[in-house]
């Protein structure tokens, strides 16, 4: 094949980097990056961090600068997003009516926020946080100060969000489906860590679903029970779908997502999906697993690309993700359906919070989160990978060297 054609649709982090793994293995065919929004490739997770704080710039969230991809001849087309594609043709089809043909197939279309979905909630009063322009319109609102601001969601967007709106002087209430926060993610006792966090910091919760928002001067989220917490704005994060539409249309084999190999190959040759979207086969763990981490968008990419150079890559990378909450940085690493029911020891101070939390399933650690304690994340994912069963007493005991279980 004297010049293969890799088209790539879906131009967030896990696009972007499948475009830059290509070139930096030497690929010299043509890239596409198709992208529905019209700024290049950027990263998510400052814009519920540091931007929604007022601390970084938009260009700190781009993955590369703009001049990268014509000095890199990678064809970004931006405002581009794709229909469907015929898979025996090589054909993908745009939505505006224009088809490309491709050698290769890359789906990054990522997740779509879901939506608050009760009476009232299709209001301006009513924003939720994917995009920079959604970090935009948040940060206007919230940098006032000094206005009611009910978020509804207790998962980490919802608890970021919370957690720099009450760094503007904002009247803060959460509204979680769960009695503590983030417990799905990292488990109740976790959970209450960053609950009591947001109480020192005069955060409210309420558990319950919300039924309506009211607008006019009364307004208001109301919950099933009937209460009416009064709101100047309204936060939607309750999580997001992977957008699997084009896949769908297509005849993709979709489950929690696009179902790939671990080469992030799907059901239909020469297409790969990576990001949000797709839901890989994991060697170390020998499932599937999806998650929406922006480490996952990068090992993804990666691994498409060499893939589709050829390789004989495989997804092995421990799913990682951090968090920034008012004076409490933290960084967690691990397999959450393999910590869902494990058990949790600690290392360090919980009160202080400065400690590092491992989930063992029969003394092997599966999980690791530090918590205000840094430069641990390689030890971390070293007693990870390592599968051996450890000393409880040993992991937990600060006199012992990390670097040495």
């Amino acid at each position: 094949m004297s010049n293969p054609t890799v088209v790539i649709a879906g131009a967030g982090l896990a696009g972007a980097t499948t475009a830059v793994e290509l070139r930096e293995r030497g690929f010299a065919g043509r890239i596409l990056l198709l992208g529905a929004e019209e700024h290049h490739p950027y990263i998510r997770p400052p814009l519920s961090k540091e931007y929604l704080k007022g601390e970084g710039d938009v260009g700190d969230t781009y993955v590369k600068p703009g001049e990268w991809y014509p000095e890199h001849d990678v064809e970004f087309m931006p405002g581009t997003e794709a229909g469907s594609f015929d898979p025996g043709a090589h054909e993908l089809f745009l939505t505006g009516g224009a088809r490309l043909t491709y050698d290769s197939l890359v789906l990054a279309t990522g997740a779509r926020p879901r939506s608050l979905d009760v009476p009232g909630s299709g209001g301006g009063d009513v924003l939720r946080l994917r995009t920079i322009e959604d970090s935009q319109r948040l940060y206007a609102a919230l940098e006032v100060g000094g206005r009611r601001v009910v978020v509804v969601g207790s998962g980490w967007i919802g608890m970021e969000v919370a957690a720099a709106a009450r760094g503007y002087g904002n009247d803060v209430t959460v509204v979680g489906r769960q009695s503590v926060p983030l417990a799905g993610a990292i488990g109740p006792v976790l959970g209450d860590v960053f609950e009591q966090l947001h109480r020192d910091h005069g955060v409210r919760f309420v558990t319950g679903a919300v039924a309506a928002v009211e607008g006019g001067a009364g307004h208001a989220v109301v919950l099933a029970s009937g209460e009416r917490i009064p709101a100047d704005l309204v936060v939607a994060g309750v999580g997001a779908t992977p957008d699997v539409l084009v896949a769908e249309r297509s005849g993709l084999t979709i489950q929690n997502g696009v179902l790939t190999d671990k080469g992030m190959r799907t059901s239909v040759e020469d297409v790969f999906a990576v990001g949000d979207l797709a839901n890989p086969y994991l060697p170390a763990i020998g499932r599937h697993l999806r998650n929406e981490h922006w480490a996952n968008a990068i090992a993804g990419g990666t691994v498409a690309a060499r893939s589709i150079l050829g390789e004989r890559a495989s997804y092995d990378d421990i799913p990682y993700f951090y968090s920034d909450q008012y004076d409490l940085g933290m960084e967690y690493s691990g397999y959450a359906p393999l910590a869902a029911d494990a058990r949790v020891v600690f290392r360090g101070d919980v009160d202080a919070r400065e400690f590092i939390a491992f989930w063992l399933r029969d003394d092997r650690v599966v999980a690791g989160m530090n918590v205000n304690v840094w430069d641990v994340q390689d030890d971390i994912q070293r007693l990870i990978r390592s599968g051996d069963r450890l000393d409880p007493a040993r992991l937990t005991d600060e006199s012992v060297d990390l670097a040495a279980l």
